[in-house]
């Protein structure tokens, strides 16, 4: 059995917790505690929040803000499925989490770090969120949200408050008519959904598998669309 090769470690801001980048062959893993939360043999989920999200997108140029870098598997999805005139703004907290971007992840990063197309700003994802409501910055076709494992704080707990139902009426605010809010989650919350119906957006639920060709666990995504 191959080792696991700890490669860095990055304290959480806001948070107790501590992110872990470790090695496992050819294989990378971004850990949270005991618990693993991306990694390169289970990224077809995360990269589909990006793509079934901007296949349901009317604009043809459309402005689209990430919340959460990670391995960049959504960015990088949403940069390969967009046009050369769209916009993607990404929100990450742990500062850390960049520089193994271009660091020990360089390959797999690739050059999409210096796209036209990207913005990668060090910064909690809800002040985005609360710039475009207040003018500060245009409003967004889509929100994708990957910060925690599912709707609720599990990474910092100031990222509650992106799932409460103020939370939720802000990311509505902040889109554009018919735009998405889109969150992934690796377990499907009934109360979530009823919670997304109630800040008043239409919602579709879908699982997708962690990895191409129906393999891996289920995860699940929400689709709420501003009317």
């Amino acid at each position: 059995m191959l080792p696991r090769e700890t490669i860095a470690t990055a304290s959480i801001p806001g948070s107790e917790n501590t992110l872990t980048l470790i090695s496992h062959g050819r294989d990378f893993v971004i850990m949270l505690g005991r618990d693993e939360l991306m990694g390169t043999r289970m990224q077809f989920s995360e990269e589909q929040l990006a793509r079934l999200t901007i296949a349901e997108l009317s604009a043809k140029t459309p402005r689209i803000l990430i919340g959460g870098y990670g391995m960049g598997f959504t960015y990088r999805a949403a940069l390969d499925a967009l046009s050369e005139s769209a916009e993607v703004r990404v929100a990450e907290i742990v500062p850390e989490v960049l520089e193994w971007a271009s660091g020990p992840l360089a390959e797999l990063t690739g050059d999409t770090l210096e796209d036209p197309r990207g913005d990668i700003v060090l910064c909690d994802v809800g002040a985005l969120i609360d710039d475009a409501n207040d003018g500060t910055c245009e409003k967004y076709d889509a929100i994708l949200l990957d910060v925690d494992n599912g709707p609720d704080g599990v990474v910092r707990d100031p990222n509650d408050r992106l799932y409460t139902r103020t939370g939720l009426a802000k990311a509505r605010e902040a889109l554009n008519p018919g735009g998405i809010l889109a969150i992934w989650s690796a377990a499907p919350d009934h109360k979530f959904t009823q919670r997304l119906i109630g800040a008043g957006f239409d919602v579709e639920m879908r699982e997708v598998r962690a990895r191409p060709n129906n393999k891996g666990p289920r995860h699940t995504i929400w689709f709420a669309r501003r009317k």
